[in-house]
């Protein structure tokens, strides 16, 4: 059994938590243990960055550190929070006066041993599309899935070192695993608006409609992030894109970690499913007989 330093970030405990409950569940049925990290804190993320360039760094490397203590490669479901720890890493193996100041901020310094991983680059790494196979208890072979990876998962490149960045498919090939026909999307890493959806609402609903209605013309029935932002943006915002764009969107969105645990045969309040926006429930229970 793999063993990670698991990083839930702000987003899993609060809006996102479908997304904690269902990679929690998935990763024990795996044989990928997670290690809450104690005491860790917020990544920076979006907007640290743009405000301090040595503490955008020291603020995820405490986190690493934490996670070397533990001598546990670290995983994030989170694509924002996985990417601001590949940053810190990617940043302090490059700039020795950087790292220096960071480890001067930190109650113990960061070594550079931790390997930073998103949960989706996780759980593809660790072979589970076969582990799926052979221990799923449904087939999810009603599904018509539309991969959606945004902006994080797999970019910057440099830093990210995951999957192709502008073709991705390991998400493709673990829901392939759990029986389900994947959707050609080319929209799959083109941006959902992200947190502009505060500030800029009209646009994230443009770009939010757009990609789902590329989704609805390719036939899918549903669609599939790895990121709590995205889901925010795909879900909940369809009620909003339908009054203000005239359109008539209703289609389901679900955590990948969500689809695998139904094929794991996971239940639905288990993996969080009762909690979206747009209803998932029913079309759980119509095209997979899966009962609350």
């Amino acid at each position: 059994m793999s063993q990670y330093a698991y990083y839930p970030g702000c987003s899993l405990e609060g809006t996102g938590i479908e997304f904690d409950q269902s990679s929690r569940a998935i990763a024990k049925a795996l044989g990928i243990k997670l290690k809450e990290l104690p005491d860790w804190n917020c990544c920076g993320a979006s907007q640290m960055h743009k405000i301090d360039p040595v503490l955008a760094v020291a603020v995820p490397a405490r986190n690493l550190a934490m996670a070397e203590k533990l001598k546990l490669d670290i995983t994030a479901p989170c694509p924002a929070c996985s990417i601001r720890l590949k940053t810190a890493n990617y940043k302090m193996e490059r700039d020795e006066k950087l790292k220096e100041k960071v480890n001067s901020l930190l109650p113990h310094p960061y070594n550079l041993t931790v390997k930073a991983q998103s949960f989706l680059e996780t759980v593809y790494k660790e072979n589970s599309a076969e582990r799926i196979r052979e221990i799923k208890k449904y087939s999810l072979d009603k599904f018509k899935i539309a991969p959606y990876y945004g902006c994080l998962v797999v970019r910057p490149k440099e830093i990210a070192q995951f999957d192709d960045d502008e073709n991705p498919t390991s998400m493709d090939e673990l829901l392939a695993a759990c029986g389900a026909e994947i959707i050609d999307y080319p929209f799959k890493t083109e941006c959902c608006g992200a947190s502009y959806g505060l500030t800029k609402k009209e646009m994230v609903l443009k770009l939010t409609a757009d990609l789902l209605e590329q989704a609805v013309k390719r036939g899918a029935n549903a669609v599939a992030v790895a990121c709590p932002l995205c889901h925010q943006n795909l879900d909940v915002r369809q009620k909003q894109i339908n009054s203000k764009l005239k359109m008539n969107l209703n289609i389901p969105v679900y955590y990948f970690t969500e689809l695998i645990g139904l094929a794991l045969g996971f239940n639905v309040k288990r993996l969080g499913i009762d909690k979206h926006g747009v209803s998932s429930v029913r079309q759980v229970e119509r095209l997979l007989g899966y009962k609350l």
